[in-house]
């Protein structure tokens, strides 16, 4: 609820002013703005609740976070997807994870930036996938972390994780 009220600020007469639309809704009738009020906090609320991960995501999000940090290499190769398996050796993940850390450092902070939900009835990602991407400030530098989650048998499953920073120059 919270979040309705933040929107219904964001469109108060004072801003819708300060954004030169305030004349464009002087010209409606009350009623019609109410209408158009509604919709966009319908709306908005709805994206709130698609933006919402459950919490079997979040805590796979959790787990690698931690195996990350205690230099679990081995853990998150094993707990990973088929599909992650497939595409990387245990050698080659491993290696992967030790230069991030060499370059980046211990993570002190994530943020999420974004997180998308598909129901994929082809492709590489077949099935139920969660793709989550944070604003992540590692030791030496800022990354966007992408988490590519995959549903196994009601199990969400590591099946790619991407970082791009210019600190791996």
């Amino acid at each position: 609820m919270s979040g309705g009220f933040r929107i219904l600020n964001l469109f108060s007469a004072r801003s819708l002013c300060s954004l030169r639309l305030c004349g464009i809704f002087r010209k409606l009738q009350p009623s019609v703005f109410l209408i158009i009020v509604f919709f966009t906090v319908a709306a908005c609320r709805q994206d709130a609740e698609r933006g919402r991960v459950p919490s079997e995501v979040n805590e796979v999000i959790a787990t690698v976070g931690e195996n990350i940090t205690q230099e679990r290499y081995e853990e998150i190769y094993n707990e990973s997807s088929d599909l992650w398996k497939k595409e990387v050796t245990l050698e080659r993940s491993n290696e992967v994870f030790k230069t991030l850390r060499t370059k980046l450092g211990k993570v002190e902070s994530r943020a999420l930036h974004s997180a998308t939900e598909q129901q994929n009835s082809g492709g590489v990602l077949k099935g139920h996938v969660y793709i989550l991407t944070y604003q992540t400030r590692f030791e030496h530098g800022e990354a966007m972390e992408t988490f590519t989650l995959i549903e196994d048998n009601g199990r969400w499953l590591l099946a790619r994780y991407l970082v791009n920073s210019t600190a791996l120059n």
